[in-house]
């Protein structure tokens, strides 16, 4: 059984146990989050939204939360002398998926 939950501006298909890196929000260790914008779930027979599933929901819980590896940006113009580094470190939230329900 998956399902496919929209949370900020990303998609992501998710099944019972997953871990994933969310983008940072606010939320304390160990707390439970309720996502109810499904997408789609399937559990032997494909139910699709329009947009949501309704009735749909996956319940997360929150593990921690940190920082990704570096992301190094660089630019060069060639035979310009022109070049520019820039780098930025993503916050995210990490999450369980503790179970799906349709």
């Amino acid at each position: 059984m998956y399902a496919i939950i929209k949370h900020g501006s990303k998609q992501y298909k998710v099944s019972e146990g997953d871990f994933l890196n969310l983008d940072h929000f606010e939320a304390e260790a160990k707390s439970i989050v309720e996502i109810t914008e499904v997408l789609a779930v399937n559990d032997g027979n494909l139910k699709v939204g329009a947009p949501f599933v309704s009735g749909a929901k996956v319940v997360l819980e929150v593990v921690c939360e940190g920082k990704d590896k570096k992301v190094v940006i660089y630019k060069k113009r060639r035979r310009k002398d022109s070049k520019l580094k820039r780098g930025f470190r993503r916050e995210y939230t990490r999450v369980k998926v503790t179970s799906i329900k349709a």
